[in-house]
């Protein structure tokens, strides 16, 4: 590793023209990002100069919005399915990990370990799975279903879904294959292995048609941070994303999700803990914060309330004045709890009026929101760091291309002069930049630990 002591891991977290939402009506964005591959390349080359862990994209599978009167005005409308989209930027990239968002909610467990094994083979080592269990009740409706499913039948679903995907993966020993033409042997069967699954979601043969990938399995990665989003995390996640406000909440979310990987046998530093950080960097405060102004500046209030709506799980504010309070009692949605609950407390602790609430969130969906300098910018991380809140980032920039520019060129300077981060790549693979070990094929693992069992 380069520099001396632990150093953070960093992801580039991509949103089409950036993460603010009215980002895409800045100069420095790209407006029509969603549909332009050369936008994409030039991101993910940009990120890998930069030397960044991951590139890292976020999906869905509708178009997310409780309000059909504000979504011209967003551009989040059109966006490419991840999976081909990292597929074309493997081909351009040589390092940085690719990893995509991939519901387990509207999704087989055989189309999922199939599509990551490719990808995986297609970087030569790079992919990463984002598992969700969606959220947005407008998907439930493009996948024959009225009603989006329970918040704790999704989750009893995405336990199966990972260990499925994972014995799928299982499916062929690292050595399998053996090409040998003279005696025309094409792969040894001893080694191939059907996983014969029957649960009570799933029933799943096998085995996989893809070789073992490249990493033995893709880096599994996981953002939830409800109840039942922590025990899928402990029980199965390498890289959790996360939305914290404070150190205080980031310790004890750090320290409260490490502590639940024992009874899972699993090493705490087998985990990776990236809250989200969206920053806006200046060559002065002054300079940041009126880049920031400017941002704020470009909200439509239609589409801040909208948005904040969206946060609340649907609930409708239009009949509250804009400048008073959030209202008391609101119900908890069937979505993303966690995101309920982290912006309803922001809304209490703070005080802030509806207006204030909803320019908040638009900056960054309830992750940390910094502006100021480099230096400034750095002093925080580097306390979360070394104070237990994190094992590394994931960078939101508001604007894309300007913004992550902004933090290659200004940021990360600052983190290799004190240390912090890497100046070159210290493996191939995703996993040995991350630290995180190769998983050894299954049959090779006491019986105990197997998620499914391997014929």
């Amino acid at each position: 590793m380069s520099g001396a002591g632990k150093q953070m891991k960093l992801g580039a977290f991509v949103m089409a023209s950036g993460h603010h939402v009215a980002g895409w009506r800045h100069p420095r964005a790209q407006p029509d990002a969603g549909q332009n591959i050369a936008h994409y390349r030039q991101i993910a080359q940009t990120a890998e100069r930069g030397k960044f862990d991951a590139l890292f994209l976020a999906d869905g599978v509708a178009i997310r919005s409780h309000d059909e009167h504000t979504l011209h005005r967003t551009a989040r409308a059109a966006s490419f399915e991840p999976l081909t989209l990292l597929s074309a930027l493997s081909q351009v990239t040589e390092h940085i990990g690719l990893v995509a968002t991939v519901s387990t909610t509207y999704n087989e467990p055989y189309h999922v370990a199939r599509k990551f094994a490719s990808l995986d083979h297609l970087s030569n080592g790079r992919a990463g799975w984002n598992v969700v269990t969606s959220w947005s009740e407008a998907e439930a409706h493009n996948f024959n279903l009225d009603k989006h499913p329970e918040h704790g039948a999704r989750y009893e679903r995405a336990e199966e879904f990972v260990d499925v995907v994972r014995g799928l993966w299982d499916s062929w020993e690292d050595d399998a294959f053996r090409f040998d033409q003279d005696e025309g042997l094409h792969f040894d069967k001893s080694k191939l292995h059907a996983i014969n699954h029957r649960g009570k979601h799933f029933a799943v043969k096998g085995p996989l048609n893809v070789a073992r990938p490249v990493q033995g399995h893709p880096v599994v990665v996981q953002a939830g941070s409800s109840e039942a989003g922590q025990i899928l995390a402990a029980r199965t996640a390498e890289v959790i994303f996360t939305a914290q406000q404070s150190l205080v909440e980031a310790q004890a979310f750090y320290q409260g999700l490490k502590s639940r990987m024992d009874q899972y046998g699993r090493d705490p530093e087998q985990m990776k803990i990236m809250p989200g950080v969206f920053p806006v960097v200046g060559r002065s405060e002054s300079e940041a914060q009126e880049k920031f102004e400017e941002l704020q500046s470009l909200i439509h209030p239609s589409v801040g309330l909208s948005l904040l709506q969206q946060h609340l799980g649907g609930i409708d504010l239009s009949g509250y004045p804009l400048d008073g309070p959030l209202p008391d009692n609101l119900q908890e949605p069937n979505g993303s709890k966690s995101r309920f609950q982290l912006v309803t407390a922001l809304a209490r602790r703070e005080k802030l009026t509806i207006r204030q609430l909803y320019l908040r969130v638009a900056t960054a969906r309830g992750h940390w929101s910094l502006h100021g300098t480099a230096e400034s910018i750095v002093d925080r991380l580097e306390e979360w760091f070394h104070h237990g809140g994190a094992d590394g980032f994931n960078i939101m920039p508001p604007t894309l291309p300007g913004g992550l520019d902004d933090f290659v060129a200004l940021v990360l300077p600052e983190l290799r002069r004190r240390g912090l981060f890497r100046t070159e790549y210290e493996g191939k693979t995703l996993r040995e930049n991350l630290g995180l070990a190769r998983p050894p094929h299954q049959r090779y693992q006491p019986a105990e630990h197997w998620q499914v069992q391997v014929a």
